[in-house]
C-alpha cells in the first residue's frame, strides 16, 4: 500500500467522523429545541394551574440556564467543526490530488457574502429568543411578587 492510499484511507475515516459529528450536532440542537419548548409549555401550565410565583420563577430560571447552555453548545460545535475542516481535512487534502472540502469552504464563503444568515444563526436566534422569553417571565414573576403585599408565592 503506497502513501497516497494510506492518506486517502485516513481522509475517508476522518471525513466520516466529521459527518457523524455534524449529525450529533443536529441531534443535540433538536434536543435543546424540543426541551426548551417543553419547558416553556410547562411554565405556561404552572402559571395557569397554580397561582404560585415560585414555580414560575424556578421554571423560568431553569429555562434561562438551558438557553445559555444551548447557545454555548452551538458555539462549541461550530468551533470544533471549523477545526475539523480547516486544520485536519484541509491538511490531508494537500496530500491528495483533489481538495473537495477546500472547494466547499470557498463556495460557502461566497454564499455567506450573498446571504444574510446561515442555519447556525437561526439556531442561535432560537436560543437567544427563548433566553429573553424566560428572562421576561422571570422578571414579571419577581415584579408581581414585589408589588403585592400578600402574593401567592407557592
Amino acid at each position: 500500500m503506497d502513501e497516497k492510499e494510506i492518506i486517502l484511507g485516513q481522509y475517508k475515516v476522518y471525513s466520516d467522523a466529521k459527518e457523524n459529528f455534524i449529525n450529533r450536532h443536529f441531534a443535540t440542537n433538536r434536543f435543546y429545541f424540543v426541551f426548551s419548548f417543553a419547558l416553556l409549555f410547562a411554565t405556561y401550565v404552572f402559571h395557569t394551574l397554580s397561582p404560585g410565583i415560585v414555580p414560575l420563577i424556578v421554571t423560568a430560571v431553569f429555562g434561562i440556564a438551558v438557553s445559555i447552555l444551548w447557545w454555548l453548545n452551538i458555539d462549541s460545535y461550530q468551533t470544533l467543526i471549523k477545526v475539523k475542516y480547516s486544520c485536519v481535512l484541509e491538511y490531508l487534502e494537500t496530500k491528495l490530488p483533489e481538495a473537495p472540502y477546500k472547494k466547499e469552504f470557498i463556495e460557502n464563503q461566497k454564499m455567506k457574502k450573498t446571504k444574510n444568515f446561515l442555519f447556525a444563526d437561526v439556531q442561535k436566534g432560537f436560543a437567544g429568543l427563548l433566553f429573553f422569553v424566560f428572562i421576561i417571565i422571570c422578571l414579571i414573576a419577581i415584579i408581581e411578587m414585589l408589588n403585592y403585599k400578600n402574593p401567592t408565592i407557592i
